[in-house]
């Protein structure tokens, strides 16, 4: 006895027995019209045309595919089946190919951001929102690290492009870089923190407490320590490490440590809309910042169309900053 053949090797067989796509409209037509005339008709051929197709397809698929009575044809059960996956089919290659067009366009696909802290929140998310209006069908996937971690996954192709700073072992020839200014530092505190009632607040006032920042060698870390000793001042005694934002900033709700996070974030934190904050910056004289971010992407790597459209946005928007700083 001879196995039925797969869905998709019943369709092979169709095709190489000559089955077209003319042929499936056709019986689209026959279904919505009745008559073999009025299929033509809305196929835009001639009725002895129109019967050569269905008696080819007849053929093709060795099945009756449709009886005539009086006042027209009648679809045998095969042929209503084969109408209506053909209908099914026909839509699908159309929604296809529509996508294709969006694509080509630029007004879908995945864009993979990478971004240090600050310039996520200053740069990539009011981008993601200006984009979700005008195209919606663009998706994107945002890895906020460390900018060794975002150009490890650069060289790996698991980004489209970053905003954070070029490591030493990244090969400045593997990138193109567009600077685009310094990030602020704040010193983070919960609110009711001894420190907010003084009067004239001093760095060295800081030292008597905890504080929480990255591991030794994480940029934040360094530009704070550097940013001590430049002033005859010794580094933090007390040092909590960790890489984690949330961590960082539960840590100094609960307790009297300090923190230095990007000025961004601290904003986003301390603004008075977002209600229940208990984050508070201290009112220091002193203008710490992190080295200069840039907005960095593979060289001679062909971008997609939407990936294309989302750094001509972010491009725009810089051309409207000022050089100086929203950090890794």
């Amino acid at each position: 006895m001879e196995k039925p053949m797969s869905k998709k090797g019943a369709t092979a067989k169709l095709m190489q027995r000559g089955l077209r796509l003319p042929q499936l409209r056709l019986m689209i037509a026959l279904e919505d019209t009745g008559q073999i005339s009025g299929a033509a008709t809305q196929m835009g051929m001639t009725q002895p045309a129109a019967s050569r197709l269905l008696a080819e397809l007849e053929k093709t698929s060795r099945v009756k595919l449709y009886q005539r009575h009086a006042r027209g044809i009648l679809l045998t059960e095969a042929g209503q089946i084969l109408a209506r996956r053909a209908r099914a089919t026909l839509h699908d290659l159309d929604s296809a190919f529509e996508d294709i067009a969006l694509l080509n366009s630029g007004a879908r696909g995945l864009v993979r951001i990478g971004t240090v802290t600050g310039p996520g929140l200053e740069i990539v998310l009011p981008i993601i929102r200006e984009i979700r209006v005008i195209y919606p069908e663009i998706e994107f996937n945002v890895l906020v690290d460390t900018s060794d971690k975002l150009a490890e996954a650069l060289l790996g192709h698991d980004l489209d492009f970053y905003l954070g700073r070029l490591p030493a072992s990244l090969d400045p020839r593997a990138v193109t870089l567009r600077r685009i200014g310094t990030e602020p530092i704040s010193l983070a505190v919960r609110q009711g923190h001894p420190l907010l009632r003084h009067d004239s607040l001093s760095l060295a006032d800081c030292l008597a407490y905890d504080w929480v920042m990255q591991a030794p060698g994480g940029l934040m870390r360094l530009t704070a320590e550097t940013y001590l000793l430049e002033r005859g001042l010794r580094p933090p005694a007390r040092v909590l490490s960790t890489s984690s934002l949330l961590l960082t900033l539960g840590l100094i709700s609960d307790t009297n440590a300090i923190a230095p996070i990007a000025t961004s974030v601290a904003e986003l934190y301390t603004s008075a809309s977002r209600l229940g904050s208990t984050i508070r910056t201290l009112d220091l004289p002193e203008d710490i910042q992190v080295a200069a971010y840039s907005l960095i992407c593979r060289r001679e790597t062909e971008q997609s169309p939407a990936v294309r459209k989302v750094l001509a946005q972010i491009e725009q928007r810089l051309d409207q900053m000022p050089l100086s700083g929203v950090s890794s």
